[in-house]
């Protein structure tokens, strides 16, 4: 007992411990940081000269990169960038001229670095070496280079690697002697022998930038001659045990008796008590490989999102050229598939995730400590996501540590997204490049409980890369079987992969426009992707769900106070201001996130509903500043709110409970009966019990009907039907929106639906409606009448907006990278007490009610009729071209009074609900004194907003 005691607060002190070392110095590790010699080698000449034997002249810090230490060249026109550009205008249109001059780049297409360098780059400093340390083995340990090394002691070359994910760890026994000797590292960040792929996040430009330098930890460590090089746990919940594969290594040495000693401890204290397990055993000449059953008792903890339980196993190996020990973290965990789902521990679960870019716009490379990913995940946490994708890279070893102590499930991809300038399974360098990092990869993190699912990287090509991707993913199965893998995130699904990561389900896709869900189907939300999934005997997870776009939050410039800086941003800011909207910046950015937060509300909530799915991953939960500046999350690149939702909001519709519901349309008229079926998506740890209730309410807060559901505990990993909302809805006699609520125990989701009196008094006699500016139209306005000018949809010419393509949703990704794909605005901002809008109620920003305005408009460019025209509905225009765009606005047209509206509140309103409530509105307003508009436009120019007939 006494022994366990002193192993417990080992356990507990280890990593305080470790941290020590390695910034004091202890007797086997010399810690590395500080300052280094430097010099730059852009014409590659340093390896021919021979510079590892020479003093160099410059200094850097490491852990840094040479951004961070103002090493390398200015922005110019000729960059050597890393990563595709779509949109090539920055190059040639006259717009950005101001931005190519000397002194004043800025670049539209991604965060733009304080400087830059691609090539080769030396590092040197000298290491006095103890004299404790004699017949030891020394190693060279760099936690994180970008990327690949080559190493010298004094003028001895030790080795190279190009690991991506991994370490760079080099062995150094017979070169690395007592006494003082001159440490060189070359690193090199061009694409050389195997090419990932130029947009992979492991190296691009688009995100954390292609940086040169070494980060995180940083030293010389001494083992003894005979040592642990690798340990692997596999624990396997059914037998209550963990099988540990050791393979130790007496390099150059004679064989020698050993024992090896396991000790098992839960970081919980209130955990049984295991006990130690040896084993005696000869080591060989160079390698022995060892297994060892460990018997983790009668009830061991078991890991999961709800109960994050780990284990620390200390493994000692006792020979007579010394002791080596090794402390591995590790959880009870099984990660399988259940048909069409996935199972912790057996229990269903369902992956509610986000995508991880390598985006940190201080450093421009991931940060390496435990504290800094525990503030990310636990914001996603916060955001009910319990799963985190590693877009084509792999993250340090502290990621994998904060996830196995939030409980987080984690897709790590081998640093690669081989298509457009590159490919797999051609045979190229990169076919044995993948197969090499992936084998790292596993060896580097396999023991984490929260690395369960695996994949070469995102979206491959080339024409053999489907065989190459089936063989990659049977080499895994038979290998490993602690997780789950795939071929690549996007595609191709095959049958012999453990789960599909697809696109399809989802409700908008690249090159879908105005074709998709969210933009041609009128809003409902009784949809879901069990058609889609249906072919598929595996867990399908949907690949890259959202991509919404909001307007950008000009207030966080500022914030970029590090290697990389908003430019893009100050572009947009600077076109803003130069179309006279600057003072509108804060409510786009509120209004179109009020959007963007109701589109990603039905992509997950689709999700939700479909029976047997296994789960999403969002682009993204956080903003992408690259590929065109991708403004697609409800965070900041920061990972902080933007002021428009939070996360206890979010999560009402993301989390492990959710209450559901299928609307066959969110627009009533007051004559029908509201008849919605409720569901609950229950994917928590045990039985969810408590009320089950639903209520309506007006914009108040008033309770309008409510009732019960009839309903038991739920048990976790279930999605059931909690019944059925039946409400006449006769007594809403007023033009409403109201709030359908669904609670179930101390979980609730809501949803805005929309009442409209199906009966509406008839149109003033006195106001002319009218689809084009006619004669009749123009003497009433000179006569000093009203007219309502409601413009068919496609009637206006390019120069007034007629080219800019309008639908519901916010833009998708963004325009530059898609090719200018529709729609190209971002939703509605208006003043919702504006006289014109009384009896059609609205928020200051889109919702379901404007979804048919939206489908059947143009927006007008305002100062096509007059400069500084203010509507009463405005249209959110893109960021990049930023203009004024009206939906409904008025003017004075001679002695009369103009109401002029970009939607056609004309064709078929029979079965337009929405356009005929709104007509009435507008009608209504213009019959009243309040109708007084203040700028005066020419009959000419309101002509010239239409076509020729």
């Amino acid at each position: 007992m006494r022994r366990y005691v002193q192993f417990i607060f080992f356990l507990s002190a280890f990593s305080f411990v470790t941290k020590a070392f390695a910034q004091t110095g202890g007797n086997n590790r010399i810690d590395l940081s500080g300052e280094w010699q430097f010099a730059a080698d852009p014409q590659d000449k340093g390896v021919a000269e021979k510079w590892f034997s020479s003093k160099l002249k410059d200094q850097v810090r490491l852990p840094g990169s040479m951004t961070t230490n103002g090493k390398g060249n200015e922005v110019d026109l000729n960059t050597p960038w890393t990563g595709g550009i779509a949109d090539s205008s920055w190059f040639k249109k006259s717009e950005y001229a101001p931005y190519r001059v000397p002194g004043n780049i800025k670049i539209p297409f991604w965060l733009q670095p304080v400087k830059y360098y691609k090539g080769a780059a030396w590092y040197q400093r000298t290491v006095t070496i103890p004299a404790s340390w004699s017949g030891k083995e020394v190693e060279l340990f760099i936690e994180r280079s970008h990327w690949e090394t080559m190493v010298w002691v004094d003028d001895k070359e030790v080795g190279m690697q190009n690991s991506l994910g991994t370490p760079h760890v080099f062995s150094l026994p017979e070169v690395l002697r007592p006494g003082t000797h001159q440490l060189t590292i070359r690193v090199d960040n061009r694409v050389k022998d195997f090419n990932v792929g130029e947009n992979s996040h492991s190296i691009s430009d688009h995100t954390q930038s292609n940086w040169n330098g070494m980060v995180g930890r940083l030293e010389l460590t001494a083992r003894p001659r005979i040592f642990i090089e690798d340990v692997q746990l596999y624990p396997d919940i059914g037998k209550k045990q963990v099988t540990i594969k050791a393979v130790l290594v007496n390099p150059g040495g004679k064989p020698a008796t050993a024992t090896l000693e396991a000790l098992t401890g839960a970081q919980d204290t209130k955990a049984e008590k295991l006990k130690p397990l040896t084993k005696q055993l000869s080591v060989d000449k160079d390698t022995t490989r060892v297994e060892l059953v460990y018997p983790m008792g009668q009830q061991p903890l078991l890991w999961d999102e709800f109960h994050p339980n780990l284990y620390t196993l200390q493994l000692t190996l006792h020979t007579p050229s010394g002791n080596d020990a090794r402390q591995i973290s590790f959880g009870m965990r099984a990660f399988t598939a259940k048909g069409t789902q996935f199972a912790i521990n057996g229990r269903t679960t369902f992956l509610r995730g986000t995508l991880e870019c390598a985006i940190f716009p201080l450093t421009g490379y991931p940060p390496t400590d435990v504290a800094s990913w525990l503030r990310i995940l636990k914001k996603a946490r916060s955001f009910g996501l319990n799963h985190i994708r590693f877009h084509s890279w792999t993250p340090p070893e502290a990621a994998f540590e904060a996830a196995d102590q939030l409980g987080f499930y984690l897709q790590v991809e081998c640093s690669s997204w081989a298509n457009q300038d590159s490919r797999i399974g051609s045979g190229d360098p990169i076919d044995a490049w993948i197969y090499d990092e992936s084998n790292r990869v596993v060896k580097r993190y396999g023991n984490h409980p929260s690395f369960v699912m695996m994949l070469y990287g995102n979206e491959p090509g080339g024409p053999n890369m489907k065989n190459y991707l089936v063989s990659f993913v049977k080499y895994w199965q038979q290998k490993d079987s602690r997780r789950l893998y795939t071929t690549g995130a996007g595609w191709p699904v095959v049958p012999e992969s453990d789960y599909n990561n697809t696109p399809d389900p989802r409700i908008q896709g690249w090159g879908q426009g105005l074709k998709s869900i969210i933009n041609g189907q009128p809003p409902r939300s009784d949809y879901d992707w069990a058609s889609i999934i249906s072919k598929w005997k595996q867990p399908t997870v949907s690949h890259e769900i959202g991509q919404w776009c909001v307007y950008p939050d000009f207030k966080e410039i500022k914030k970029y106070t590090g290697v990389l800086k908003a430019k893009n941003f100050e572009i947009f800011r600077e076109k803003l201001q130069h179309n006279g909207m600057l003072r509108l910046a804060d409510s786009f950015l509120l209004a179109s996130g009020k959007l963007q937060t109701l589109c990603y509300k039905a992509d997950i909530e689709a999700a939700l509903r479909t029976p047997g799915f296994a789960g999403f991953q969002l682009l993204d939960l956080h903003d992408f500043p690259g590929q065109g500046t991708a403004l697609v999350g409800v965070l900041s690149p920061f990972w902080e709110e933007k002021g428009y939702v939070t996360g206890p909001e979010y999560s009402r519709f993301c989390n492990a409970v959710v209450p559901l519901a299928r609307f066959p349309k969110m627009i009533y008229r007051n004559n029908e009966t509201l008849k919605v079926p409720v569901e609950l998506a229950q994917f928590s740890s045990g039985e969810l019990k408590g009320s089950f209730k639903w209520t309506i309410a007006n914009e108040a807060g008033r309770i309008l009907f409510e009732g019960d559901f009839k309903t038991a505990g739920i048990p976790a990993g279930s999605r059931v039907q909690l019944g059925t909302i039946e409400q006449s809805l006769a007594s809403v006699a007023k033009p409403s929106r109201l709030i359908v609520t669904v609670s179930a125990g101390s979980y609730q989701n809501a949803w805005d639906i929309f009442v409209y009196p199906a009966t509406l008094p008839a149109a003033p006699a006195d106001i002319l409606v009218t689809r084009q500016l006619d004669a009749a139209a123009v003497t009433a306005l000179q006569n000093g009448g009203k007219v309502l000018l409601s413009l068919k949809k496609g009637s206006i010419t390019d120069a007034a907006g007629g080219n800019i393509a309008v639908g519901f949703s916010s833009i998708f990704w963004n325009t530059a990278w898609t090719h200018n794909q529709p729609p190209h605005t971002l939703g509605i901002l208006c003043d919702p007490k504006h006289p014109a809008l009384k009896e059609f109620p609205t928020q200051y920003h889109s919702n379901w009610q404007w979804w048919d305005a939206m489908s059947h408009s143009n927006a007008i460019i305002l100062d096509s009729l007059a400069k500084g025209l203010q509507p009463v509905v405005r249209v959110i225009d893109d960021w990049v071209t930023a203009r004024p765009l009206g939906l409904i606005t008025e003017c004075k047209v001679g002695k009369g009074k103009l109401m002029i509206t970009g939607i056609d509140l004309l064709t078929d309103t029979a079965q337009r609900p929405e356009a005929q409530q709104l007509l009435h509105s507008l009608l209504s307003y213009m019959n009243t004194p309040a109708f007084d508009p203040a700028t005066m436009v020419a009959a000419e120019k309101v002509a010239s907003l239409l076509k020729e007939q």
